[in-house]
C-alpha cells in the first residue's frame, strides 16, 4: 500500500520548506510524488518544489479541501498509475482545512501515515484565533513547532502550551475506543522545517476514518488574494522597501521577482511583516510577481 502524508499549517508557517529539508533527506530511498495546493491563480510552492522534485503536482484556483476534490482524487489516482510512488506528500494551502484530504486519500486506497501541522512559532500569537488554523491542528497527528531560533525558550513555551490546549479543544478521538476519548499526537521542534527522520516514520497512531473531527461550516470569503506586476526589474532596496510598504492586514506574499545585478530571479517570501529574499529561480521565464494574501 502506498504511504502518504498531509502537511499542514497556516500560511507562511513553513510547509515548503519541510518538504525541501526534511523530506528530501529522510525519504531518499524512497519514491515520492508531491501534490500541492495553492491559494489562488498563480502557484509559488510548486515552482519551488519542482526545482528540488521531479514529480509536483499543482492544483491552483480552489481549494482541495473544498471544491477541488474530485479534480483531487481522479489526479492523485493518474499521477499514482504514472509515476507508481512509494510516498505521496499532499501540501495543503495554508487555508485549507486537512481532513477532506484524508477522507479522499482514504478513499484512494492509501495508507495516512501523518498529517503533519507545522506552526510558525514566532507568528503564532497572532493567527491562534483563525479558526482554520484551529481545525489544522486539530486534525493532525504530528505538530512541527517551527523557527524555533525565532523566540525565545519562555515564547516557545508558552506556544506549546497554547497547541496543546488547542488540540485537547479540537481534537481527533477514535470513536470505536473502549475507553474514555484520548487525543493523539507527537510534538516536533525545528529550525528551516528540519525534523527527525522519525516524523517520516508514521505515529504509532495512523489516521482512519474511524476517527472524527467536530466540524463547521468552511469558509474562505474572508482571505482575499490578488496578484501584483512588476513591469521592470527592482533594485534589493526597492523590493524591500514596497514589502515594508505594505498594509497591515495582507499577512502573506510570495512570489518571484527579478531583481537588478542579480544572475537569476529570485523567491521572495513575507510573513506577517518578515520578509525572506534570496533563493534562485532559474529557470523561471516570466514576469516578476507577488500573491498577496490578506
Amino acid at each position: 500500500m502506498i504511504s502518504s502524508f498531509v502537511v499542514t499549517g497556516f500560511l507562511g508557517s513553513g510547509k515548503t520548506s519541510l518538504i525541501i529539508n526534511s523530506v528530501k533527506e529522510h525519504l531518499k530511498d524512497k519514491k515520492v510524488a508531491i501534490v500541492v495546493n495553492e491559494f489562488g491563480e498563480i502557484g509559488v510552492d510548486g515552482k519551488i518544489l519542482s526545482n528540488v522534485y521531479s514529480e509536483v503536482l499543482e492544483l491552483s484556483e480552489g481549494c482541495i479541501c473544498c471544491k477541488l476534490s474530485a479534480e483531487f482524487e481522479s489526479s492523485v489516482r493518474k499521477l499514482i498509475a504514472d509515476y507508481q510512488p512509494e510516498v505521496l506528500i499532499v501540501e495543503t494551502s495554508g487555508t485549507a482545512e486537512p481532513f477532506p484530504i484524508v477522507f479522499s486519500l482514504k478513499t484512494l486506497g492509501l495508507f495516512v501515515d501523518g498529517v503533519i501541522c507545522v506552526v510558525d512559532t514566532k507568528n503564532f500569537p497572532k493567527y491562534k484565533d483563525d479558526e482554520t488554523a484551529r481545525y489544522q491542528l486539530g486534525t493532525a497527528n504530528i505538530v512541527v513547532l517551527n523557527k524555533i531560533d525565532l523566540v525565545s525558550e519562555e515564547e516557545l513555551r508558552e506556544v506549546e502550551k497554547e497547541v496543546r490546549e488547542i488540540k485537547e479543544k479540537y481534537k481527533l478521538v477514535n470513536l470505536f475506543a473502549p475507553q474514555e476519548p484520548q487525543s493523539f499526537y507527537e510534538v516536533y521542534k525545528s529550525v528551516h522545517g528540519k525534523v527527525p527522520p522519525e516524523v517520516f516514520k508514521g505515529s504509532e497512531n495512523p489516521i482512519e476514518l474511524a476517527l472524527r473531527l467536530e466540524h463547521h461550516e468552511h469558509d474562505h470569503s474572508h482571505r482575499k488574494g490578488r496578484v501584483v506586476y512588476f513591469e521592470k526589474e527592482l533594485t534589493e532596496e526597492e523590493l524591500i522597501n514596497y514589502l515594508k510598504s505594505l498594509p497591515r492586514e495582507v499577512i502573506r506574499a510570495k512570489g518571484i521577482v527579478k531583481l537588478k545585478d542579480y544572475p537569476f530571479p529570485v523567491f521572495v517570501h513575507y510573513v506577517f511583516g518578515d520578509y525572506d529574499i534570496g533563493m534562485p529561480a532559474e529557470n523561471y521565464q516570466g514576469k516578476s510577481f507577488l500573491v498577496l494574501i490578506s
